[in-house]
């Protein structure tokens, strides 16, 4: 070693550019920053409530794409359509356009797109129509007529047998299961009840007509039963993201097992702790089992909140230690507040309301909040009324979640079924419905003119078993002529509007305020060049408001919310109220011989209770008498009870 000779160097730093446009550790926290550069391998980030999901989502995008992955192998699913162009959007302005080509869209529109590329593989036609909730019931009615006596008495309307079958199928249970634990009182017509249903599936397939349950279902088993397809799609999609992931149903987390299959790249985004949609499907355990579902996963948590003050959060975090299943996580803010939530006992509902609204005066009036800032939430629809009166003497402009939707409206229905029967005649329940429309035409000659109109021979003519055949022939005449070109939606629905205004103006004594909804329906028609697009949108993803909504100035003028707290998810309020916080209806009594309906209600406690960014308060009467149990419940919440004063101060109303 002695004739070794060891020279000295100096070192000069050299500055690189980063490889990367985007400053990822300037724009994200660590945690955020930790879920975004994470590029293989299945990873869940548990979100908690204001976190940033959104924003990590978003620039997880840019990142892979800045990665070298082409936008073309990525997939973002989320619940709706709105939510995937939002993100999509957000990361073409973070990076550039090449995120607009991302595949991004809801479970429901991704299946839709692939069963129409791969419909023959199922024995499906690709021209299937999408049946809504409505027509749905329709179709259940029809069969539930035939396989029923009309003596019988305590069986299940049709919308309840529609929710036997869509629990059966989005829990993956057979339907007898779903009766035994549900709906007990059904039970002697299990037998029935289940030829009903399969009665349902013959008809829907007999006239390539699938429901959104359908969707998945067909989604699965095409991925399930080839292979080759399988291993196609997911070598297509490399990187799989989901949003709201403690939303998905059991089915739908199987899909993206399947779909991940090549690669185990997924990257499931949500929070346990506001899973609330059990009685839609949604499977609770399916976020708890991620990491036993895909090998070697990584769990980042975000806990930071940017949405409310630390005060509101602190009582977040002690409602969710009383959740019996649950990632671990504490959420901090760095917005500080002095003011503590307070929660408030009332004499009764009346009283109870009048505090509400006096309350919500004063933050108009001394706090300077506009009523578009201000909300309040319910367990249930039904435990408003007493304030809506309130409220209406006042003079407080509100609008209230969970009316009547747009698409779901009378004239609106009539003009969609007769574009379904346009590009799908096979369509019976549409055929009807707009056959029903016509003057001398009722059920029995329905049922006698759809055999002929049907046929693949049948030829205009006047030689029709109806009274009326001139009118059959007019509607008839349209549905062909529409045929002929499915490529300009507009045009066929301006004449599709010209036929039906005559039978608008019969049918209808409010129908000039039923014309503005045709015209705005006219104006979504023309965003399409294809008809088929364009019924799967409004199905998939149908809009909410109708016109006169829009003028009559509820959604620009300032108003107050009043919403369920299922309604009010992922929304924010600077003031926001929990009304009728009662034990016994919230939670309910029914739920309170079951730990996990028990925890599914504390969960929506917390989701209600991070909504609000400054002002939270929780009311609750002390007189509420409870029809079921026929009791009066007087104690608040038990999600509140032992919540010591620091955190939640207690207010008597005199």
């Amino acid at each position: 070693m002695d004739n070794v000779v060891v020279k000295k160097y100096k070192l000069k730093r050299v500055d690189v550019k980063s490889e990367y446009k985007i400053d990822y550790e300037k724009e994200l926290n660590p945690q955020q920053l930790e879920a975004v550069v994470q590029k293989d391998g299945s990873i869940l980030v548990i979100a908690g409530a204001g976190s940033g999901k959104t924003k990590t989502l978003t620039y997880r995008v840019a990142r892979l794409i800045e990665d070298g992955v082409a936008p073309e192998n990525i997939l973002l699913l989320t619940f709706t359509k709105k939510a995937a162009q939002e993100m999509l959007s957000r990361a073409t302005i973070v990076l550039d356009s090449r995120c607009e080509k991302v595949a991004g869209g809801t479970f429901h529109s991704f299946a839709n797109i692939i069963l129409r590329k791969y419909s023959a593989l199922l024995e499906l036609k690709n021209n299937f129509t999408i049946t809504d909730r409505v027509d749905a019931e329709d179709i259940i009615n029809h069969i539930r007529a035939k396989v029923i006596n009309k003596q019988e008495k305590r069986f299940p309307k049709k919308h309840t047998i529609l929710d036997i079958y869509s629990k059966a199928v989005n829990k993956n249970t057979p339907s007898d299961e779903i009766i035994a634990s549900e709906y007990k009182q059904f039970e002697h017509c299990t037998e029935k009840i289940n030829e009903i249903i399969r009665q349902y599936n013959d008809y829907k397939r007999s006239n390539s007509i699938l429901d959104y349950d359908d969707l998945l279902l067909y989604l699965r088993t095409l991925l399930q039963s080839n292979s080759d397809i399988r291993k196609k799609l997911s070598n297509q999609y490399k990187y799989i993201m989901v949003d709201e992931y403690q939303d998905t149903n059991t089915i739908q987390a199987q899909i993206i097992a399947l779909l991940a299959s090549e690669h185990n790249n997924v990257m499931a985004v949500g929070d346990d702790s506001q899973s609330i949609y059990s009685f839609r499907g949604a499977n609770f355990r399916n976020i708890l089992n991620f990491p036993s579902l895909f090998e070697n996963t990584k769990i980042i948590k975000l806990e930071q909140n940017y949405r409310s003050s630390q005060n509101i959060l602190a009582l977040a975090n002690e409602i969710l230690l009383k959740a019996k299943e649950k990632y671990t996580k504490t959420l901090f803010s760095e917005i500080e507040n002095p003011i503590k939530p307070a929660i408030i006992s009332a004499s009764d509902m009346k009283t109870e309301s009048e505090f509400i609204v006096q309350r919500i005066l004063e933050l108009s009036e001394d706090e300077n909040i506009p009523l578009n800032d201000v909300c309040v939430l319910a367990r249930s629809a039904r435990m408003t009324y007493n304030l809506e009166i309130e409220l209406a003497k006042k003079g407080i402009p509100y609008k209230k979640f969970g009316g009547m939707k747009f698409i779901e409206t009378a004239h609106i229905k009539d003009i969609i079924a007769h574009l379904r029967v346009i590009l799908n005649p096979s369509d019976i329940i549409s055929y009807t419905r707009i056959l029903l429309l016509l003057d001398g035409i009722g059920a029995q000659s329905a049922n006698k003119l759809l055999p002929v109109l049907t046929s693949s021979d049948y030829q205009i003519n006047a030689k029709l078993p109806v009274k009326n055949p001139e009118a059959v022939i007019k509607l008839t005449q349209l549905i062909d002529d529409a045929q002929k070109d499915l490529f300009n939606p507009s045009q066929m629905v301006k004449n599709v509007l010209n036929y039906y205004h005559p039978i608008l103006m019969d049918k209808y004594d409010d129908y000039t305020k039923r014309e503005k909804d045709l015209e705005h329906f006219l104006n979504l028609s023309e965003k399409y060049t294809s008809l088929e697009d364009f019924l799967s949108d409004l199905a998939l993803e149908p809009p909410d408001s109708s016109v006169d909504d829009v003028e009559a100035g509820s959604v620009k003028d300032e108003y107050l919310t009043l919403s369920t707290i299922h309604s009010a998810k992922g929304l924010e309020y600077k003031a926001v109220f929990i009304i009728g916080a009662v034990d016994g209806r919230f939670p309910s009594t029914f739920a309170f011989n079951s730990p996990e309906d028990l925890d599914e209600e504390l969960r929506l406690m917390y989701v209600a209770v991070t909504r609000a960014k400054t002002y939270l308060s929780i009311t609750y009467p002390i007189d509420m008498f409870d029809y079921s149990t026929g009791m009066v419940l007087s104690k608040p919440s038990r999600f509140l009870d032992g919540i010591s004063q620091e955190i939640l101060e207690k207010w008597i109303i005199e």
